[in-house]
Protein backbone atom coordinates (compact mmCIF):
# COMPACT_ATOMS: atom_id res chain seq x y z
CA UNK A 1 0.00 0.00 0.00
CA UNK A 2 1.35 3.34 -0.86
CA UNK A 3 2.54 5.91 1.68
CA UNK A 4 0.18 8.01 3.31
CA UNK A 5 1.45 11.65 2.60
CA UNK A 6 -0.37 14.53 3.87
CA UNK A 7 0.03 18.50 2.75
CA UNK A 8 -1.00 20.55 5.71
CA UNK A 9 -1.67 24.12 4.36
CA UNK A 10 -2.84 27.28 6.99
CA UNK A 11 -1.18 28.84 10.01
CA UNK A 12 -1.21 32.51 11.53
CA UNK A 13 -1.49 31.71 14.96
CA UNK A 14 -0.70 29.21 17.70
CA UNK A 15 -4.52 28.16 17.15
CA UNK A 16 -3.96 27.11 13.66
CA UNK A 17 -0.95 25.20 14.27
CA UNK A 18 -0.94 23.79 17.63
CA UNK A 19 -3.39 21.62 16.63
CA UNK A 20 -2.55 20.91 13.25
CA UNK A 21 0.87 19.89 14.83
CA UNK A 22 -0.85 17.47 16.93
CA UNK A 23 -2.66 16.03 14.15
CA UNK A 24 0.84 15.92 12.16
CA UNK A 25 2.74 13.58 15.05
CA UNK A 26 -0.91 11.13 15.41
CA UNK A 27 -0.27 11.04 10.99
CA UNK A 28 3.43 9.94 11.59
CA UNK A 29 2.76 7.39 14.68
CA UNK A 30 -0.20 5.72 13.73
CA UNK A 31 -0.05 5.45 9.49
CA UNK A 32 3.75 6.09 9.14
CA UNK A 33 3.13 9.28 7.02
CA UNK A 34 4.93 11.60 5.21
CA UNK A 35 3.81 15.57 6.04
CA UNK A 36 4.73 18.79 4.32
CA UNK A 37 3.13 21.83 6.32
CA UNK A 38 2.55 24.96 3.23
CA UNK A 39 2.44 28.81 5.74
CA UNK A 40 3.90 32.05 5.50
CA UNK A 41 6.38 33.83 6.92
CA UNK A 42 4.16 35.87 8.58
CA UNK A 43 2.67 33.61 10.80
CA UNK A 44 3.90 31.59 13.66
CA UNK A 45 4.75 27.91 11.25
CA UNK A 46 8.24 29.61 10.73
CA UNK A 47 8.81 29.21 14.42
CA UNK A 48 6.90 25.99 15.38
CA UNK A 49 6.77 23.66 12.62
CA UNK A 50 10.84 23.56 11.97
CA UNK A 51 11.04 22.93 15.85
CA UNK A 52 8.31 19.98 15.68
CA UNK A 53 10.44 18.54 13.14
CA UNK A 54 8.49 19.23 10.65
CA UNK A 55 9.30 20.27 6.45
CA UNK A 56 7.53 23.34 6.13
CA UNK A 57 7.21 25.74 2.37
CA UNK A 58 6.40 28.94 2.17
CA UNK A 59 4.09 30.82 -0.10
CA UNK A 60 3.41 34.57 -0.48
CA UNK A 61 -0.82 35.35 -0.04
CA UNK A 62 -1.41 38.28 1.80
CA UNK A 63 -4.65 39.11 4.77
CA UNK A 64 -8.06 39.76 3.46
CA UNK A 65 -10.09 39.79 6.61
CA UNK A 66 -9.80 43.23 8.64
CA UNK A 67 -7.72 44.81 6.29
CA UNK A 68 -7.99 48.00 4.44
CA UNK A 69 -9.40 47.81 0.84
CA UNK A 70 -6.18 48.49 -0.95
CA UNK A 71 -4.90 45.95 1.06
CA UNK A 72 -7.69 43.34 -0.11
CA UNK A 73 -7.63 43.96 -3.27
CA UNK A 74 -3.51 43.40 -3.75
CA UNK A 75 -4.27 39.88 -1.88
CA UNK A 76 -7.33 39.05 -4.70
CA UNK A 77 -4.79 40.46 -7.42
CA UNK A 78 -2.33 38.20 -6.74
CA UNK A 79 -4.24 35.45 -5.24
CA UNK A 80 -3.99 33.04 -8.43
CA UNK A 81 -0.18 33.34 -7.89
CA UNK A 82 -0.54 32.01 -4.14
CA UNK A 83 -2.65 29.22 -5.76
CA UNK A 84 -0.09 28.37 -8.35
CA UNK A 85 2.26 28.09 -5.76
CA UNK A 86 0.38 25.70 -3.90
CA UNK A 87 -0.28 23.70 -7.40
CA UNK A 88 3.58 23.46 -7.73
CA UNK A 89 4.24 22.26 -4.51
CA UNK A 90 1.51 19.55 -5.01
CA UNK A 91 2.85 18.31 -8.01
CA UNK A 92 6.30 18.02 -6.10
CA UNK A 93 5.19 16.37 -2.80
CA UNK A 94 2.37 14.13 -4.54
CA UNK A 95 0.18 14.38 -1.39
CA UNK A 96 -2.80 11.41 -0.97
CA UNK A 97 -4.85 14.35 0.94
CA UNK A 98 -4.65 17.83 2.05
CA UNK A 99 -5.38 19.05 5.39
CA UNK A 100 -6.91 23.19 5.32
CA UNK A 101 -6.06 23.96 9.07
CA UNK A 102 -7.05 27.94 8.15
CA UNK A 103 -5.36 31.17 8.04
CA UNK A 104 -3.26 32.78 5.20
CA UNK A 105 -2.25 29.38 3.58
CA UNK A 106 -5.65 27.66 3.96
CA UNK A 107 -7.20 29.14 1.22
CA UNK A 108 -4.55 28.61 -1.52
CA UNK A 109 -3.48 25.42 -0.10
CA UNK A 110 -7.38 23.73 -0.22
CA UNK A 111 -8.03 25.52 -3.60
CA UNK A 112 -5.37 24.37 -5.14
CA UNK A 113 -6.14 20.56 -3.87
CA UNK A 114 -9.22 21.10 -5.06
CA UNK A 115 -8.54 22.08 -8.58
CA UNK A 116 -5.95 19.05 -9.05
CA UNK A 117 -9.13 16.58 -7.77
CA UNK A 118 -6.81 15.40 -4.71
CA UNK A 119 -8.84 14.50 -1.55
CA UNK A 120 -9.16 17.24 0.56
CA UNK A 121 -10.18 18.20 4.37
CA UNK A 122 -10.77 21.37 6.68
CA UNK A 123 -10.33 21.93 10.30
CA UNK A 124 -12.58 24.81 11.72
CA UNK A 125 -11.84 25.54 15.43
CA UNK A 126 -13.89 28.42 15.86
CA UNK A 127 -17.66 28.00 16.01
CA UNK A 128 -17.76 30.90 12.99
CA UNK A 129 -15.53 30.08 10.30
CA UNK A 130 -12.45 31.72 8.74
CA UNK A 131 -12.65 33.64 5.59
CA UNK A 132 -10.52 30.95 3.77
CA UNK A 133 -12.76 28.12 5.53
CA UNK A 134 -15.97 29.87 4.33
CA UNK A 135 -14.63 30.38 1.11
CA UNK A 136 -13.74 26.48 -0.08
CA UNK A 137 -16.28 25.15 2.70
CA UNK A 138 -18.91 23.28 0.40
CA UNK A 139 -16.73 22.20 -2.05
CA UNK A 140 -14.06 20.02 -0.05
CA UNK A 141 -14.57 16.45 0.87
CA UNK A 142 -15.12 16.48 5.09
CA UNK A 143 -14.41 18.43 7.72
CA UNK A 144 -13.35 18.77 11.42
CA UNK A 145 -14.86 20.87 13.59
CA UNK A 146 -15.14 22.11 17.01
CA UNK A 147 -18.76 23.73 17.40
CA UNK A 148 -21.82 21.89 16.06
CA UNK A 149 -22.66 25.38 15.05
CA UNK A 150 -19.70 25.72 12.32
CA UNK A 151 -20.81 22.76 10.67
CA UNK A 152 -23.56 24.39 8.56
CA UNK A 153 -20.47 25.92 6.55
CA UNK A 154 -18.94 22.92 5.45
CA UNK A 155 -19.83 19.39 3.73
CA UNK A 156 -19.43 16.07 5.42
CA UNK A 157 -19.01 17.62 8.60
CA UNK A 158 -18.00 16.37 12.06
CA UNK A 159 -17.07 17.32 15.35
CA UNK A 160 -13.97 16.12 16.28
CA UNK A 161 -13.04 18.84 18.48
CA UNK A 162 -9.46 20.45 19.06
CA UNK A 163 -6.20 18.45 19.77
CA UNK A 164 -5.40 19.40 23.12
CA UNK A 165 -2.74 18.24 25.39
CA UNK A 166 -3.44 14.73 27.11
CA UNK A 167 -2.41 16.36 30.58
CA UNK A 168 -5.75 19.02 30.36
CA UNK A 169 -7.76 15.82 30.53
CA UNK A 170 -6.41 14.61 33.67
CA UNK A 171 -6.37 17.47 36.07
CA UNK A 172 -7.43 16.80 39.82
CA UNK A 173 -9.98 19.36 41.47
CA UNK A 174 -8.22 22.19 43.95
CA UNK A 175 -9.12 21.93 47.84
CA UNK A 176 -12.65 24.01 48.14
CA UNK A 177 -10.80 26.53 50.15
CA UNK A 178 -8.41 28.91 49.53
CA UNK A 179 -10.45 29.77 46.03
CA UNK A 180 -7.79 30.54 43.37
CA UNK A 181 -8.71 32.87 40.22
CA UNK A 182 -6.37 32.88 37.07
CA UNK A 183 -6.58 35.68 34.96
CA UNK A 184 -5.02 34.65 31.22
CA UNK A 185 -4.77 36.67 28.29
CA UNK A 186 -3.17 34.25 26.00
CA UNK A 187 0.76 33.70 25.24
CA UNK A 188 1.15 37.29 24.57
CA UNK A 189 -1.53 38.60 27.51
CA UNK A 190 -4.46 40.78 27.46
CA UNK A 191 -4.45 44.63 27.52
CA UNK A 192 -7.48 45.43 28.51
CA UNK A 193 -6.98 42.52 31.01
CA UNK A 194 -4.03 44.61 32.60
CA UNK A 195 -5.31 47.69 32.71
CA UNK A 196 -8.78 46.71 34.26
CA UNK A 197 -7.90 44.15 36.37
CA UNK A 198 -5.76 46.76 38.99
CA UNK A 199 -8.98 48.63 39.22
CA UNK A 200 -11.09 46.31 40.91
CA UNK A 201 -8.23 44.23 43.01
CA UNK A 202 -9.05 45.63 46.56
CA UNK A 203 -12.62 45.19 45.97
CA UNK A 204 -12.57 41.95 44.83
CA UNK A 205 -10.31 41.13 47.56
CA UNK A 206 -12.31 42.19 49.90
CA UNK A 207 -15.26 40.43 48.75
CA UNK A 208 -13.86 36.67 48.64
CA UNK A 209 -11.76 36.57 51.63
CA UNK A 210 -9.07 34.39 51.24
CA UNK A 211 -9.10 34.48 47.40
CA UNK A 212 -5.38 34.75 45.38
CA UNK A 213 -5.05 36.00 42.06
CA UNK A 214 -2.16 34.76 39.21
CA UNK A 215 -2.49 37.00 36.33
CA UNK A 216 -0.38 36.17 33.16
CA UNK A 217 0.64 40.08 31.92
CA UNK A 218 2.44 39.39 28.59
CA UNK A 219 6.27 39.82 28.39
CA UNK A 220 6.20 43.45 27.20
CA UNK A 221 3.48 44.65 29.97
CA UNK A 222 4.72 42.74 33.05
CA UNK A 223 6.53 46.01 34.51
CA UNK A 224 3.29 48.19 34.07
CA UNK A 225 0.75 45.26 34.84
CA UNK A 226 2.56 44.49 38.36
CA UNK A 227 3.49 48.40 39.15
CA UNK A 228 -0.56 48.77 38.63
CA UNK A 229 -1.18 46.19 41.73
CA UNK A 230 1.10 47.16 43.54
CA UNK A 231 -0.40 50.87 43.65
CA UNK A 232 -3.66 49.76 45.02
CA UNK A 233 -1.77 48.87 47.86
CA UNK A 234 -3.77 45.31 48.12
CA UNK A 235 -1.90 42.60 49.74
CA UNK A 236 0.98 41.37 47.75
CA UNK A 237 0.85 38.28 49.21
CA UNK A 238 -2.68 37.12 47.86
CA UNK A 239 -1.66 38.49 44.23
CA UNK A 240 0.83 37.07 41.62
CA UNK A 241 1.42 39.02 37.97
CA UNK A 242 4.26 36.82 35.77
CA UNK A 243 4.73 37.81 32.08
CA UNK A 244 4.06 34.00 30.56
CA UNK A 245 2.70 30.90 32.57
CA UNK A 246 4.54 27.65 31.87
CA UNK A 247 3.12 24.76 32.55
CA UNK A 248 -0.48 25.31 31.68
CA UNK A 249 -2.41 22.12 32.72
CA UNK A 250 -0.57 22.91 36.52
CA UNK A 251 -2.22 26.76 36.34
CA UNK A 252 -5.71 25.40 35.29
CA UNK A 253 -5.83 22.14 37.68
CA UNK A 254 -4.85 25.09 40.69
CA UNK A 255 -7.77 27.36 39.53
CA UNK A 256 -11.54 27.61 40.64
CA UNK A 257 -12.38 29.62 37.96
CA UNK A 258 -10.53 31.46 34.59
CA UNK A 259 -10.50 34.95 33.24
CA UNK A 260 -9.48 34.60 29.45
CA UNK A 261 -10.08 35.35 25.86
CA UNK A 262 -12.18 32.95 23.79
CA UNK A 263 -9.87 32.05 21.53
CA UNK A 264 -10.76 28.99 20.13
CA UNK A 265 -7.85 26.70 21.53
CA UNK A 266 -7.93 28.40 25.01
CA UNK A 267 -11.89 27.23 25.07
CA UNK A 268 -10.87 23.87 24.11
CA UNK A 269 -8.52 23.48 27.30
CA UNK A 270 -11.27 25.03 29.50
CA UNK A 271 -13.85 22.32 28.54
CA UNK A 272 -10.68 19.44 28.79
CA UNK A 273 -9.95 20.60 32.24
CA UNK A 274 -13.51 21.15 32.99
CA UNK A 275 -13.23 24.61 34.58
CA UNK A 276 -15.56 27.03 34.99
CA UNK A 277 -14.73 30.43 33.17
CA UNK A 278 -15.42 34.27 32.92
CA UNK A 279 -14.88 34.77 29.09
CA UNK A 280 -14.12 38.03 27.26
CA UNK A 281 -13.98 38.06 24.18
CA UNK A 282 -11.35 39.83 22.31
CA UNK A 283 -13.49 42.10 20.13
CA UNK A 284 -11.16 42.71 16.89
CA UNK A 285 -11.17 38.64 16.24
CA UNK A 286 -11.91 37.87 12.42
CA UNK A 287 -15.45 37.57 11.71
CA UNK A 288 -16.33 38.04 15.35
CA UNK A 289 -15.08 34.32 16.11
CA UNK A 290 -14.55 34.78 19.83
CA UNK A 291 -17.54 36.11 20.65
CA UNK A 292 -19.23 33.30 18.98
CA UNK A 293 -16.35 31.10 21.06
CA UNK A 294 -17.59 31.90 24.25
CA UNK A 295 -21.52 32.36 22.99
CA UNK A 296 -21.06 28.67 22.83
CA UNK A 297 -19.86 27.90 26.03
CA UNK A 298 -22.34 30.10 27.39
CA UNK A 299 -25.12 27.98 25.92
CA UNK A 300 -23.32 25.09 26.74
CA UNK A 301 -23.93 26.35 31.18
CA UNK A 302 -19.91 26.29 30.94
CA UNK A 303 -18.84 30.03 31.15
CA UNK A 304 -20.28 33.70 31.60
CA UNK A 305 -19.43 36.26 29.24
CA UNK A 306 -18.57 40.28 29.31
CA UNK A 307 -18.10 41.93 26.32
CA UNK A 308 -15.67 44.65 26.15
CA UNK A 309 -17.59 48.17 26.86
CA UNK A 310 -18.88 45.93 30.04
CA UNK A 311 -15.16 46.34 31.42
CA UNK A 312 -15.66 50.11 31.36
CA UNK A 313 -16.46 51.13 33.98
CA UNK A 314 -15.14 47.36 35.48
CA UNK A 315 -18.07 47.46 38.37
CA UNK A 316 -19.49 44.69 35.95
CA UNK A 317 -16.07 42.50 36.11
CA UNK A 318 -16.34 43.03 39.98
CA UNK A 319 -19.38 41.79 39.99
CA UNK A 320 -19.40 38.76 37.52
CA UNK A 321 -16.13 37.67 39.51
CA UNK A 322 -17.26 38.25 42.92
CA UNK A 323 -21.24 36.72 42.46
CA UNK A 324 -18.85 33.90 40.85
CA UNK A 325 -15.84 32.99 43.52
CA UNK A 326 -18.91 33.08 46.38
CA UNK A 327 -21.19 30.32 44.41
CA UNK A 328 -19.46 27.27 45.21
CA UNK A 329 -22.11 25.20 43.96
CA UNK A 330 -22.21 27.36 40.26
CA UNK A 331 -18.83 26.52 39.64
CA UNK A 332 -18.89 22.87 40.01
CA UNK A 333 -22.26 22.98 37.73
CA UNK A 334 -20.15 24.85 35.15
CA UNK A 335 -17.42 22.91 35.79
CA UNK A 336 -19.25 19.92 34.82
CA UNK A 337 -20.77 21.73 31.61
CA UNK A 338 -17.58 22.51 30.53
CA UNK A 339 -16.06 18.67 30.92
CA UNK A 340 -18.89 17.72 28.05
CA UNK A 341 -17.63 20.12 25.58
CA UNK A 342 -14.03 18.39 25.50
CA UNK A 343 -13.29 15.60 23.30
CA UNK A 344 -10.28 13.43 24.57
CA UNK A 345 -9.24 11.98 21.30
CA UNK A 346 -9.44 14.95 18.50
CA UNK A 347 -6.27 14.34 17.45
CA UNK A 348 -6.44 10.57 16.93
CA UNK A 349 -10.24 11.18 14.89
CA UNK A 350 -8.84 14.03 12.57
CA UNK A 351 -5.92 11.81 11.67
CA UNK A 352 -8.06 8.99 11.24
CA UNK A 353 -10.44 10.99 8.42
CA UNK A 354 -7.68 11.93 6.82
CA UNK A 355 -6.42 8.68 6.44
CA UNK A 356 -9.71 7.17 5.25
CA UNK A 357 -9.99 10.01 2.51
CA UNK A 358 -6.50 9.03 1.64
CA UNK A 359 -7.93 5.14 1.50
CA UNK A 360 -4.96 4.29 3.88
CA UNK A 361 -4.58 1.97 6.97
CA UNK A 362 -3.28 2.23 10.09
CA UNK A 363 0.43 0.90 10.46
CA UNK A 364 0.49 -1.85 12.73
CA UNK A 365 1.80 -1.80 16.18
Amino acid sequence: MAQLRVLIAGGGTGGHIIPALAVARELVQRYGAEVLFVGTERGMEIRLVPEAGFNLRLITVGPLNKVSLATRLRTLWELPKSVGECRRLIREFQPSVVFGVGGYASGPGTTAGLQMKIPTMIFEPNAMPGMANRWVGKRVQAAAVNFPQAAEWFRNAEVTGIPVRPEFFSLTPPLPEPLHLLIFGGSQGARLFNTTLPKIVPALLEAVPGLTILHQSGVRHAAATEAAYQATGADPARWTVQPFLNEMPARFAAAHLVMARSGASTVAELAAAGKPALLVPFAAAADGHQKRNAEAMVSAGAAVMLEEPQLDPPEALLHSLAELLQSPDRLSAMAQAARTQAHPAAAERIAERLAELAGVAAVPA
